[in-house]
């Protein structure tokens, strides 16, 4: 296999254009089209079709293109590697706002604070994130696991539990812990339908034969928790969250724990960094729970 034609097809499946592509490799578009189309028919396999006026890979153009950028990923480390004694090497984490905000911060801090590669962080939703590293995009990748994909290996990093959030003055702000019962009548703060958050809330709510009305709809905890700080409504949101003076966090037992996992692509060699970093990460897991 020619892996010069990997890498130059990764580079287009970054594009997905000929033009655009064959700048970043500095050669012609012809030539360019030549390398992809023999390669294609080296594999045996199509490796994009086109779809309209856009063109997308194909199942097989995606596991190329993840290949492709192992080896430039591996290629730029060894050559950093050699030059700068591994200081030079690419480590990519993908993780939601939340996790970044309250759950990860201390290990990139500390990760920051050393020669050990160059980090670049993608916010993303669990989804994403997943793909992110799945694709080759990340090499490490943290969300909220039930199940662990096919093609990922994780490990837990920490289990966080669910509180409500209101103002130290309402009636449920003393409570040790909250029912799922108290909540009757309630005017809460909620993501969009459809979100991961809104969908368990409900279900359970709707199990435990509670009513309850949506003060507002949004996306993300500080800006729930924002919305209670000026009176809009309450809110159920992660126990990591930190909250700021005058609202209280009350625990909330019937609601599952989210087990946070750290994970990586089945099979995947991590580099020194991307070891150093996982390590960061599982020694600062449970940060959040020192208040």
């Amino acid at each position: 296999m020619n892996l010069d034609a990997v890498v130059a097809f990764a580079v287009f499946a970054e594009h997905l254009n000929f033009s655009a592509a064959a700048r970043a490799l500095h050669i012609s578009q012809p030539a360019l089209h030549v390398k992809i189309r023999k390669l294609s028919e080296r594999l045996q396999r199509p490796l994009y079709q086109r779809v309209g006026s856009a063109l997308i890979l194909t199942r097989h153009g995606e596991q190329v293109a993840r290949f492709g950028r192992e080896i430039q990923d591996q290629s730029a480390a060894l050559a950093e590697g050699l030059r700068q004694d591994q200081s030079g090497q690419r480590i990519a984490l993908a993780a939601g706002h939340g996790a970044f905000l309250y759950l990860l911060g201390p290990a990139i801090e500390q990760f920051l604070c050393s020669p050990i590669g160059q980090l670049q962080l993608h916010t993303a939703d669990r989804l994403q994130s997943i793909e992110l590293v799945l694709s080759g995009h990340a090499q490490l990748g943290v969300a909220p696991l039930e199940d662990i994909p096919e093609g990922l290996s994780a490990m837990p990093l920490t289990d966080v539990g669910q509180m409500l959030v209101v103002p130290g003055s309402h009636r449920l702000a003393r409570r040790r812990q909250i029912k799922l019962s108290d909540l009757q009548g309630a005017p809460l703060v909620v993501p969009p339908q459809g979100r991961p958050h809104r969908m368990l809330l409900g279900r359970m709510l709707q199990s435990a034969g509670v009513s309850w009305s949506t003060a507002v709809e949004t996306d993300g905890w500080e800006l729930m928790i924002h919305f209670v700080q000026i009176g809009v409504g309450i809110s159920v949101v992660n126990a990591c969250c930190r909250l700021p003076a005058g609202l209280v966090g009350v625990p909330i037992p019937a609601l599952p724990r989210l087990r946070y996992q750290l994970f990586h692509r089945e099979g995947a060699r991590m580099n020194p960094g991307t070891r150093a970093l996982a390590e960061l990460l599982q020694a600062n897991a449970n940060h959040w729970q020192v208040r």
